[in-house]
């Protein structure tokens, strides 16, 4: 799995690199060096503000009362994000991630994983709406778009999938602990059924909780819309005045082309070609398209290489305290 991981990211850095080369490294510098430094720290800040919104969702559908505070929330979608867009990994990497962030800041482990598959859950519920509307707003604006016709296959996938997916979360849980109790003597660890118990207990409470439910998926719903904004805020800094509707329907298909190419760390390649195609759709120069996705990209470092080293320093210093209070061994 680890060598398909590298391969994939090897072979996206390499479409990525080709892309921008063939539409040419100066053309695309000079549309990124249009913003300007000003208008990249706008994006940064934009971008952490959203990210407290996105920790905000995660916090509220914990079950009451909460055992952590919603900064920890916070500081754990930092590091999934963080990790999803700057670590080569895949988003399963980047949940796992963030989830054990949350549990080294006090959030209990099975918590932590229960409230991660449920925050994610809600927030896909949101991207497909936000796709759906994207999805209208192209047909709408580009009604002879022949990517029209694969984007909404795509999005009928995943809705077949997000509703198997609750399906198992919501009917499967008592399968899933019965299996863990009957292999947990042989093949699993002791506390296996214990964790498998406690995950099951922490979703079917979240999942009571219609209200935290509610919250979650209308602040992501939000988010989503405040995302495409951003990339709007961005093409404006850039001088590129699209239409907010045009970069809507940009921004949510390209996310979901993200999704489903959610096997590629990064969408490396991915994401640059997804832009050339969606942003000429529009008229929007292939040079600009690409700059606006590696703006994105050095956003991501911004923000997420000083986030990963944080977190890994508190990892060190708790392994350091783990190995000191440990009992020497004698020979």
């Amino acid at each position: 799995m680890k060598f398909a991981t590298i391969g994939a990211a090897i072979l996206g850095l390499l479409l990525g690199t080709a892309i921008v080369g063939y539409y040419g490294f100066g053309e695309v510098w000079a549309a990124l060096r249009a913003i300007r430094w000003t208008g990249f720290a706008v994006i940064v800040v934009y971008h952490l503000t959203l990210m407290g919104f996105l920790g905000l969702a995660w916090y509220v559908v914990l079950p009451t009362p909460r055992p952590v505070s919603l900064a920890v929330m916070i500081w754990g979608r930092l590091i999934r994000d963080s990790g999803s867009e700057v670590l080569p990994l895949s988003q399963l990497g980047g949940f796992a991630m963030g989830a054990r962030a949350a549990t080294l800041a006090g959030l209990p482990g099975p918590l932590s994983a229960a409230s991660t598959v449920v925050d994610v859950t809600l927030e896909t519920l949101a991207q497909l709406i936000y796709a759906a509307f994207g999805l209208g707003l192209l047909l709408w604006l580009r009604p002879d778009a022949a990517v029209a016709k694969p984007l909404a296959l795509g999005l009928g996938v995943g809705v077949v999938a997000i509703c198997a997916f609750i399906f198992v979360q919501r009917r499967g849980m008592d399968l899933i602990e019965r299996m863990a109790r009957r292999l947990a003597p042989r093949w699993l660890p002791k506390d296996a059924g214990e964790h498998a118990r406690a995950l099951h207990g922490y979703m079917h409470a979240m999942y009571e909780r219609a209200a935290g439910q509610r919250m979650g998926f209308l602040l992501h719903l939000a988010c989503w819309l405040a995302n495409g904004a951003e990339a709007w805020i961005a093409l404006k800094l850039m001088g590129a005045p699209l239409s907010l509707a045009a970069v809507l329907a940009i921004e949510s298909m390209l996310y979901a082309i993200r999704s489903f190419a959610f096997f590629v760390p990064n969408a490396v390649g991915v994401q640059e070609s997804a832009y050339v195609m969606l942003g000429g759709l529009f008229g929007l120069p292939p040079e600009t398209a690409l700059a606006l996705s590696l703006l994105k990209r050095g956003r991501d470092l911004t923000i997420g290489v000083p986030a990963l080293l944080a977190w890994q320093a508190a990892e060190g210093r708790r392994a350091w305290r783990r190995s000191a209070g440990a009992p020497t061994e004698t020979r």
